[in-house]
């Protein structure tokens, strides 16, 4: 005989949903627009942790971060209007991301609709080119066929951010109807034929590579293309902020393109490599040099570009051949392929690049008193290899990427859409994750203070953090633009800060300023062994723009004294 179903409040049945897709987290700020999903997600304490953060700007960024950990959609609760467009930054790195997220906003009543009512905005228009699916739900028995489509939507393809808009007296009717019944998501995979055309351009090449980067990678997904590479004798390169994906100490490992990426390597895409395997990456702006590292729309080379969604394949480039694959599946196909192929021949040409790789690891010179390429190799040479590293963007986060190695999948959470503020809330949600893996924050001085009050979030769920405040008294990266465009015109870029050490105090997290090099080892030992977390504040001279350029060279290249060759993108 059929179980009866009960009649519930709207929402409620929203909260059963998200215990039935296995849900274990949700990051808000409360807002009265959405109190029934509050009192639903009540019931379900023990299973469902709901986050109240102190911005949504915050919260929808733990929710993107917690989306790249986890591989399942992060979820947001947000009240209208204010609340949904502070919301909307981590909506959009969350799209640029393809990270996988549900973004629930509580809505004006359906009676008030189209009055201009108390917050009332129109969310499909609002999100619509950040969104991969905006709704309202005005009918709450249909609640848990939307959560359904919402969760499926946010992880096929490519993954991304959902909007669902929930009118408050939606959430307060009591309605009679079924839960929705988990089902696996669908993802591609590449035809034996793809694979034999594959396996003939690899015989072929005389100096082929692989790029990898991207969504719906796993730790599993990680070591199948590390072994993929091993096997054949490829050189894998990673697109900007995918350094994780595989281990950077494998000798075919040969670097990372994005921010302040090797010349030599480079070099050798522009001009050298003669087939290109692109697993995952989208090849956006900053991973391509501005679109200037492949020729558009057709590239210098052979390119094989898989991605797990169609719409992304030939969109900017003209690939040789496209491949529509998850990257698991397409690694697991990759089995039919055989061993060697070209790897004796290929062998000194992913020894010199793996070499050269590891010299560009090395420390450079830098003005003042502290180093911060010496701070990135000592975290690589002192922290586990599972620590956590998390950014927001600006010019502080070339030295972690140019010289910190990541040697585990999900080492490093930071944002494509170049976000600043992002490292904060990415550390706090990282932990929630891990709470058994070291995770540090890193921030610029002007990162820091647009998410800083998320410290007290920190402090409320005991998340223990390590955040490292990079000072340099500016906006690093438009004074560098600006000294570039308009040397010796300075305007907007200053920062008078407050005393970060005493700042995270106030949240009852304990932290020192360091000024020297030979300092840093010692703090970090401290900020290791403290409960509560750590904040040290950095202190970098503002001439140390980036690894490779001062702020001098950057005001003589404005005025046209120098030629200085620099990697040309930078984020904001």
């Amino acid at each position: 005989m059929a179980k009866s179903i009960q009649a519930r409040q709207g929402g409620h049945i929203l909260a059963d949903q998200l215990k039935i897709l296995g849900v274990d987290t949700v990051f808000c700020v409360p807002g009265e627009s959405f109190l029934n999903l509050l009192d639903g997600l009540y019931d379900h304490e023990e299973s469902i942790r709901t986050i109240a953060c102190r911005h949504e700007s915050g919260a929808s960024n733990m929710a993107d971060a917690y989306g790249k950990i986890t591989g399942k959609p992060g979820i947001c609760a947000v009240t209208r209007g204010p609340g949904a467009t502070n919301a909307s930054n981590g909506v959009h790195t969350a799209f640029q991301n393809s990270t996988p997220m549900i973004l629930l906003i509580g809505q004006v009543g359906r009676t008030m609709a189209d009055r201009e009512a108390f917050q009332e905005m129109d969310y499909r228009h609002v999100f619509g080119e950040m969104a991969k699916w905006v709704a309202q739900i005005e009918d709450a028995r249909r609640i848990p066929e939307y959560m359904a489509r919402a969760w499926n939507t946010a992880l096929s393809g490519r993954p991304g951010p959902v909007v669902l808009a929930l009118p408050e007296d939606m959430l307060r009717d009591e309605v009679v109807t079924p839960d929705l019944r988990p089902v696996a998501i669908a993802s591609p995979a590449p035809s034996p034929h793809s694979i034999a055309q594959l396996g003939e351009m690899l015989a072929k090449a005389k100096k082929p590579a692989m790029m990898v980067g991207g969504p719906g990678w796993s730790a599993s997904t990680a070591k199948k293309a590390i072994h993929f590479a091993k096997r054949t004798g490829l050189p894998v390169i990673t697109s900007f902020r995918c350094q994780d994906y595989v281990d950077n100490s494998h000798p075919n490992y040969v670097g990372v393109v994005g921010i302040g990426a090797s010349p030599k390597l480079l070099h050798r895409i522009r001009s050298e490599v003669d087939l290109l395997i692109v697993v995952g990456s989208r090849l956006g702006e900053m991973t391509s040099q501005g679109y200037s590292l492949i020729d558009i729309p057709t590239p210098q080379m052979e390119v094989v570009h898989v991605h797990s969604e169609p719409a992304e394949l030939n969109k900017v480039y003209l690939p040789s051949l496209s491949i529509a694959s998850a990257p698991e599946h397409f690694f697991d196909a990759l089995d039919a392929l055989p061993d060697g192929n070209g790897k004796k021949s290929w062998s000194d040409w992913v020894s010199v690049q793996h070499e050269d790789y590891k010299a560009f690891l090395q420390p450079t010179p830098a003005p003042g008193k502290l180093n911060m390429s010496h701070v990135m190799r000592h975290i690589t040479e002192t922290m586990p290899k599972s620590t956590i590293l998390t950014n927001g963007a600006g010019n502080y986060t070339a030295w972690g990427h140019r010289f910190h190695q990541h040697c585990n999948y999900r080492t490093q959470v930071a944002p494509i859409s170049g976000s600043m503020g992002y490292g904060i809330p990415a550390s706090i949600a990282a932990k929630l994750c891990h709470p058994e893996r070291e995770v540090i924050a890193q921030a610029g001085d002007g990162c820091f203070l647009m998410t800083g009050q998320e410290l007290a979030t920190a402090r409320q769920y005991g998340v223990d953090v390590i955040y490292l405040v990079i000072n340099n008294g500016m906006y690093g990266t438009i004074r560098m633009h600006q000294e570039r465009t308009h040397p010796k015109r300075k305007i907007a870029t200053d920062l008078i800060n407050p005393d970060f050490v005493a700042f995270a105090a106030a949240f009852g997290i304990a932290g020192e300023k360091v000024e020297t090099t030979e300092a840093f080892p010692d703090a970090l030992k401290r900020a290791r062994k403290s409960k509560g977390g750590y904040l040290i504040e950095l202190v970098v001279d503002p001439e140390a723009l980036t690894p490779s350029l001062t702020l001098e060279d950057a005001t003589q290249q404005g005025l046209g004294k120098t030629q200085m060759t620099v990697s040309r993108p930078f984020i904001v």
